[in-house]
């Protein structure tokens, strides 16, 4: 059987190939309010785009080590929107006096079709969520702030339960290599988001949906 065609483009400013710089914490939903207030003091937008996606985590398994790993993300608020697929490389550990987690970042946008595209090249749907909440901007700094919810049926992004009581929050930036100044106006960044929350350097390897 014939894949499907699935069109992609780049959504990284015309280069599809690019490093993430991350930096992730959480807080209680008691304090989601104090964090958004301080965050429409600090950034660029006083009032931040919201949104509500479902996040499809595809798996294929090689004859040996770990397998590869493709993010399929679709907006449920714009469902006209492409789909957006991401690979994100392993972090480099290398360097200890990086203030922010880095690793290879391929964003494209895709067409409708993406999922069963992905099944047909033999990728296997792992989970899947929902993540709902807000995006601050400051300069080349994006802070999203969401909830993330656990699908109980495959496919029906209407019937999910929330992962926990606190929400994710993630300061990232989407740079060229070797642009690793970009770690030290992320710390500065964070410092003064303290002490509502302490965003940190996290192995995203070490952690679980």
């Amino acid at each position: 059987m014939e894949a499907p065609q699935v069109t992609v483009m780049p959504v990284t400013g015309g280069t599809i190939n690019m490093m993430e710089y991350l930096l992730q914490g959480s807080v209680f939903d008691q304090a989601l309010e104090s964090l958004l207030h301080r965050l429409r003091g600090l950034c660029d937008n006083m009032e931040p785009e919201t949104f509500t996606d479902h996040e499809l985590v595809y798996l294929l398994k090689g004859q040996q080590g770990n397998p590869f790993i493709l993010r399929a993300r679709r907006s449920l608020s714009h469902p006209t929107s492409p789909w957006h697929l991401r690979y994100l490389g392993q972090p480099e550990v290398g360097d200890k006096s990086r203030h922010a987690l880095v690793r290879n970042c391929v964003d494209v946008a895709a067409s409708h079709s993406l999922p069963e595209f992905l099944n047909e090249m033999g990728f296997r749907m792992d989970h899947e969520f929902v993540a709902n909440g807000h995006i601050f901007r400051k300069g080349a700094m994006k802070i999203v702030v969401s909830k993330l919810s656990r699908i109980l049926v495959p496919g029906n992004t209407e019937n999910t339960e929330r992962l926990s009581l606190s929400f994710l929050v993630e300061l990232s930036v989407l740079a060229p290599a070797g642009q690793d100044t970009m770690s030290e106006d992320m710390r500065s960044f964070a410092e003064q988001l303290k002490p509502l929350v302490h965003l940190e350097k996290i192995d995203p390897s070490k952690q679980r949906h």
